[in-house]
């Protein structure tokens, strides 16, 4: 009898050996993913919301020595898994109370199989089971303990102050491009400025005009021919309401037959747009202005912001097509749908909690940034420039003296050994190619670094050159891969108040520290747009992913006419010599000759370089693409610039560093560009530049030109 009980057990014990192993499985797995910075709530069955423990002590009895013996064995490997777990930032109150129960399941699950025995024996079993699960429990609470902050919801974390500090980098950004907008668009594309916004305007007002034409014809050929059954869907068509809608929006459109919102057509005098662009510039700045100050928005002011500039990229022309416009008006976009539609609080909710942040637009705008490094990166291995690529890897060595706008940095960066510059173009092409697809990963900690990664890269290059603000703008969707519990993890208390500080804040990050932050369920209106909105980002992205896996990739390009959604990139050659336009005057054919300077673009060969980024000079940086790209016919803007010289147009003057003619009573009478090849003296020495004359750039051979022959040359384009 005796033996066939011990084999009983011996069976028991088995099935117990197997059962707590996968309960180990399981609990180790739970804390695997709460490491790696998310956990599943689905991991534990909901049948452990009481431990059935507290109703079988005291009716459970431990049948001889040998199974007590076992079972403070099995209690003893519990303890010490349970103390040799210790969670990241992310863990919480919620887990261990999860862990308590699985504890308390595994050691109910161990007294429940076993046979009972004499009631004698009753009250001394129960005791000793209570005492063992004090012991378990006591452990539990003094070893399992958070090592940062603790949420509240460790499977939804928070991003409200993710989302503060977002709205105010885009805020800085939009500052910056605002600023360029009030300081430069008269000279640039005002009444009397180089590329007047009316041209653009009537251009397309002639193309309203001629389309709208051509559909009256239409319409009244159409009811020669009308089927039974068409009446109401023409009688809609031919509205008013339709009609101004086509006529309004539709018609109107640039030479590539995408629409032209500009909030310019509202003023009834084309030939004095100066208040026009004044006001919007203002505007801007007020809006993007509270934004910082707030670090809140609504979607009416995100829309007003995106709606001022797509204004100025619809009449800009050549000095508003940089790949940075499109980019922060994409960017813009995908902010409407990230914040409420009327509320300024950073922490709309009810007041039982807040609502979380849209995760569908997070994600797009995740998939934003990937698409613009990994635009980046191919373009690069794409391109014929072998300095990208393997075997030769020199381009960054080159890059530090021929970009754009070099700072006070870029000569220093030049100067590094060439092996550090092959280091940097192998670095490039890893935060590129590979680093972007962290972003898109589901694991928290993945996608940190890959932000990370991009921030630090960023901010290479703006430590490196003047680059606008394209890479404070490419910062901006990076900071949507940090989480709350992160930013007040590795903020200081000051780094807090001034990026992510609002009245609330102190409050919000206190919810964080006692997990008592609600989010609350998002309203189903909410859910649909946010949906749609993701849906439409991704029917629209389709080309843009064609477009980068084509072996011909387009840079700065975008296949919708609306242009919400573009593909990007930059330098995917990078020239190997620095050559520059100087524009000289004269009063006479056979000098003296006075040279224009700029603010930025080298010149003179003892100015020192400035750093201005995140500010942008657009006409010193066109004029390097006219440098880059050929002969003038590539560039007509500079007839008109040449003309505007000659004529010291006011505000054409303004873009400039001086007037060489200030202060004097001569005019100049005549004009032409010679081209430079620039190069970097050593550090150390004087001047800064070394320059070399490669020729006349325009006109062509010896001549110059005189302000007749400008008008002439601009009246016969």
């Amino acid at each position: 009898m005796r033996a066939h009980q011990s084999t009983f057990f011996d069976v028991r014990l088995r099935r117990l050996r197997v059962h707590l192993l996968m309960v180990a499985i399981t609990f180790l797995t739970q804390s695997t993913y709460t490491v790696m910075g998310f956990s599943r709530s689905s991991l534990l069955a909901n049948t452990h919301a009481e431990s059935p423990l507290l109703k079988t002590t005291t009716t459970t009895i431990i049948p001889d020595a040998r199974s007590a013996n076992i079972l403070s064995n099995r209690v003893r490997v519990a303890v010490e898994l349970s103390q040799s777990i210790s969670y990241s930032d992310r863990s919480c109150k919620r887990h261990r109370i999860k862990t308590k129960k699985m504890l308390s399941t595994v050691i109910a699950t161990l007294l429940m199989t076993m046979k009972p025995a004499r009631a004698a024996t009753a009250t001394a079993a129960a005791v000793k089971t209570k005492k063992m699960l004090s012991t378990v429990l006591a452990a539990l609470s003094t070893t399992i303990k958070p090592a940062g902050i603790a949420t509240a919801a460790a499977a939804a974390p928070s991003y409200h102050l993710t989302r503060i500090l977002f709205l105010r980098m885009l805020a800085i950004v939009y500052i910056a491009a605002f600023s360029v907008a009030k300081f430069q668009n008269k000279g640039l594309i005002g009444d009397r400025g180089i590329a007047p916004a009316r041209i653009v305007l009537n251009d397309s007002q002639k193309r309203q005009e001629l389309r709208s034409a051509r559909r009256k014809e239409w319409a009244e050929e159409r009811k020669k021919y009308s089927q039974k059954g068409s009446w109401l869907l023409n009688k809609l068509s031919d509205s008013s309401i339709a009609t101004m809608y086509r006529d309004k929006f539709f018609f109107r459109t640039d030479r590539a037959d995408r629409p032209l919102p500009c909030l310019l057509w509202l003023a009834k005098d084309r030939r004095n747009l100066n208040p026009w662009l004044d006001g919007l510039a203002n505007t801007g700045l007020l809006l993007s202005s509270i934004m910082l100050a707030t670090g809140s928005a609504n979607a009416l002011l995100i829309s007003a912001l995106w709606l001022i500039q797509r204004s100025f990229m619809s009449v800009g022309g050549v000095f508003y097509g940089y790949g940075w416009e499109p980019q922060l008006a994409e960017l813009t976009f995908h902010a409407m749908f990230l914040v409420p539609l009327l509320s300024m609080d950073p922490f709309f909710g009810a007041k039982s909690g807040v609502f979380a942040v849209p995760s569908l637009v997070m994600w797009a705008i995740r998939f934003y940034l990937f698409k613009i490094m990994l635009g980046a990166g191919l373009i690069k291995i794409k391109s014929s420039d072998k300095k990208w690529k393997p075997g030769d890897m020199s381009a960054m060595y080159y890059f530090y003296e021929t970009q754009p706008v070099p700072n006070p940095f870029s000569r220093y960066f030049h100067f590094m050994p060439k092996a550090w510059h092959k280091f940097e173009v192998w670095s490039n092409h890893v935060v590129e190619l590979v680093a972007p697809f962290l972003l898109l990963l589901p694991f928290r900690r993945w996608r940190i670094t890959g932000a990370c990664m991009q921030i630090a890269f960023q901010f290479v290059l703006i430590f490196s050159g003047n680059l606008s603000f394209l890479n404070w703008l490419t910062i901006v969707p990076a900071i949507l891969c940090l989480d709350d519990v992160f930013l007040v993890n590795n903020m200081s208390s000051f780094a807090q108040k001034v990026m992510i500080g609002t009245p609330m804040t102190s409050s919000f990050v206190s919810s964080l520290n006692t997990g008592s932050m609600q989010l609350l369920h998002t309203p189903m209106p909410r859910k649909l747009v946010s949906f749609a909105f993701f849906i439409l980002m991704a029917k629209l992205n389709i080309k843009v992913v064609q477009n980068l896996l084509s072996r011909r990739q387009l840079m700065n390009a975008s296949f919708d006419k609306l242009r919400l959604a573009g593909t990007y990139g930059a330098f995917g050659v990078v020239a190997e010599e620095r050559e520059e336009l100087i524009i000289e005057s004269a009063v006479d054919a056979d000098g003296p000759w006075k040279e224009y300077n700029f603010n930025v673009k080298p010149g003179d060969v003892n100015k020192n370089p400035r750093w201005i980024s995140p500010y942008h000079l657009r006409l010193d940086w066109q004029l390097w693409i006219a440098a880059q790209t050929g002969r003038i016919e590539r560039n007509p803007w500079m007839l008109n610039l040449l003309l505007k010289l000659m004529q010291q147009e006011k505000d054409v003057i303004g873009l400039l560093e001086s007037d060489p003619w200030a202060g004097s009573d001569a005019s100049p009478k005549y004009i032409r560009v010679e081209k430079y090849k620039y190069s970097y003296n050593k550090e150390g020495t004087s001047p800064y530049w070394n320059r070399e004359r490669i020729g006349r750039y325009f006109p062509y051979g010896q001549g110059v030109l005189t302000e007749a022959m400008l008008k002439d040359i601009i009246r016969g384009r």
